[in-house]
């Protein structure tokens, strides 16, 4: 679909989408950018799904103990 075409029809096209779990791929100048599908109502939310995931160094130049190859 035109990337135009899907401009006027957004709202109406994602109540499409959602209602019937179709997917809408969108082009521009008859060349594919994007792709509209329907969320997955069992996936996990996206926001705060990294919580916790980061380490934190106090001293992140500090030797690591850790004995490579250039130290030889």
């Amino acid at each position: 679909m035109p990337a135009g075409e899907f401009k006027t029809k957004c709202f109406e096209l994602m109540d499409k989408v959602r209602e019937r779990g179709a997917e809408i791929t969108i082009t521009k100048r008859g060349v594919p950018v994007c792709k509209v599908v329907a969320l997955d109502k069992n996936s996990e939310p996206v926001f705060g799904s990294l919580a916790g995931t980061v380490l934190y160094f106090n001293d992140p130049i500090a030797p690591t103990g850790e004995k490579w190859e250039a130290d030889e």
